[in-house]
């Protein structure tokens, strides 16, 4: 049975009825849906504008200045100087009309209405000046045959300047349930498959939507695994150890992986490998060795970065073209440090190098080519390219490792003090976010970011485990059994945040997958 109007209530708990029912009118509307937003309005009694709101409408498009005037300042909840604003836009609409009509009756009321209606209201004196100016220029001026739209314009103007309940926004109700949804989104610790979201129940993911099933284990490596990481597109991964030689892995589309290539050439472990944006080419970088360049569908080597005999390449980087290369190199002896570029023929192009040239341990170029980001024992140093400012963090821990964030807005260094901190990449970045558990006391432990919009940091142990953290939460949210030895490096799929790599001194990589599968030996 229908309630009388009387005993339905002003609110249902924080919210007001008449606002709720005149936002859910205007979605109705701006859908489309136009006899289901007036039959609402009809059976509610409430309509979606208040009468001031028609009022001024038609005194606007009717040119009744001084009724419009009349009706803003009876408009409740305005303020002194945005009521003043109000008028200066109607008597400015109506000033530039004047100006456009032409002849002298049209420039004799312009002045008076610029004398008597606007310059009293006290605006900012420059916009006063503009329009005395336009009474010689004719800036601005609305022809005769554009005042129907200039007056919609000067309407739209004002509702601006009013308060919100005198005209609701378009789409304010699309936008209070996107705020309400991404806060839940915000809020879910795990929350990893962006498909989950509905409006149909409040927003929460279960730990299955992490990585944390085992459903592969690749075992093409004949010693410790160093290194693993998933091409740029995630249809590869590539995986290097102390074996001599690199894998690169083919991402099936039932996320199962198969052998593609086993580069072999290297006579040291391969410590480090670095996809071309493209994801075409592959640079592999042995210890002690000559940085390879490999084609990634052919998996024949196209190049060796020899450079000087004297120089150890110790890390490198791409820049977003696939045709440019940073490196980083060192001496055993007393010759100073260098970092220095190359193209794909090995030619360097920019040579820095000098006492002040730190001994670089891993580097980094932002996606947009805008930063290089090298650390060296304690110190972080980012420099502007292609020569721009140049500033520095530092740790108190000696940093065994570096990795970049998809949208190269911050970036993460694993730390001897068995910690991991995510830093910012601007100069007013001064303290880090702090990630704990895991265990890294002797050797070079890597991390990454991943997950649906980079919201999860993963990293190897000592321990033989992999954790996982959720973004400004200091302690793990998973923890991932299944190695036998120390995990050295985690890489997660970029294009598929359900899935995870693990590669480890037990010779062996492992696919973590976000559902249950069965495990299977390559």
């Amino acid at each position: 049975m229908d309630l009388p109007e009387s005993s339905v209530p002003r609110r249902v708990g924080l919210v007001d009825r008449e606002e709720l029912v005149r936002v859910i009118e205007q979605s109705l509307y701006s859908l489309g849906y136009r006899r289901a937003a007036a039959a609402l309005e009809a059976e509610s009694g409430v309509p979606l504008y208040p009468p001031e709101h028609d009022r001024l409408l038609l005194d606007v498009m009717a040119g009744q200045w001084d009724a419009c005037v009349e009706t803003v300042r009876s408009v409740a909840g305005v303020g002194d100087a945005d009521r003043a604003v109000a008028e200066f836009l109607l008597w400015r609409g109506h000033y530039l009309e004047l100006l456009g009509a032409g002849g002298d009756a049209g420039l004799r009321r312009a002045r008076e209405v610029l004398r008597r209606r606007i310059s009293p209201l006290g605006v900012d004196r420059r916009c006063v000046h503009w329009l005395a100016c336009a009474m010689v220029s004719c800036e601005g001026a609305v022809a005769p045959e554009t005042v129907i739209k200039w007056r919609i314009s000067v309407f739209l103007d004002l509702v601006e300047v009013l308060p919100p309940w005198f005209h609701v926004p378009t789409g304010r109700l699309e936008h209070l349930v996107e705020s309400a949804v991404t806060k839940q989104v915000a809020s879910c610790i795990y929350h990893n498959l962006p498909d989950e979201i509905t409006l149909f129940e409040d927003h929460k993911c279960h730990e299955q939507h992490i990585p944390s099933e085992c459903a592969q284990i690749l075992c093409g490596h004949n010693n410790e695994v160093w290194f693993v990481r998933f091409s740029n597109n995630g249809d590869y991964l590539a995986s290097s150890s102390s074996d001599c030689t690199a894998i690169i892995w083919k991402v099936e589309k039932d996320d199962t992986l198969t052998k593609k290539h086993c580069l072999q050439g290297h006579h040291k472990p391969i410590s480090f490998v670095a996809w071309s944006p493209n994801d075409r080419m592959l640079l592999t970088c042995g210890t002690g060795e000559s940085l390879k360049l490999w084609n990634v569908d052919t998996g024949e080597c196209n190049l060796k970065f020899q450079g000087s005999v004297d120089y150890i390449i110790s890390s490198c980087a791409w820049f977003p073209n696939s045709e440019k290369i940073v490196c980083a190199s060192s001496e055993p002896g007393s010759s100073p440090n260098r970092i220095f570029t190359c193209d794909l023929e090995g030619q360097e192009l920019e040579v820095w190098a000098g006492d002040r040239i730190p001994k670089v341990s891993e580097l980094a170029v932002t996606p947009d080519g805008r930063h290089l980001i090298f650390v060296s024992c304690n110190d972080i140093w980012i420099r502007e390219l292609p020569k721009g400012r140049e500033w520095r963090f530092r740790e108190k821990q000696a940093i065994s490792s570096l990795s970049l964030s998809g949208d190269g807005q911050s970036f993460i260094v694993n730390l001897s003090s068995q910690e991991i901190h995510l830093w910012e990449i601007n100069e007013s970045s001064t303290v880090p976010e702090k990630f704990k558990g895991h265990k890294q006391e002797k050797f070079v432990i890597r991390s990454c970011f991943g997950g649906s919009n980079s919201l999860f940091i993963a990293s190897g142990s000592e321990d033989s485990q992999v954790y996982i953290w959720k973004k400004h939460l200091e302690t793990p949210i998973k923890v991932l059994h299944g190695h036998t030895m120390i995990v050295n490096c985690v890489s997660w799929n970029p294009a598929r945040p359900h899935m995870l790599a693990s590669a480890s001194d037990d010779r062996t990589v492992r696919i973590w997958l976000a559902r249950k599968a069965g495990s299977i030996c390559s």
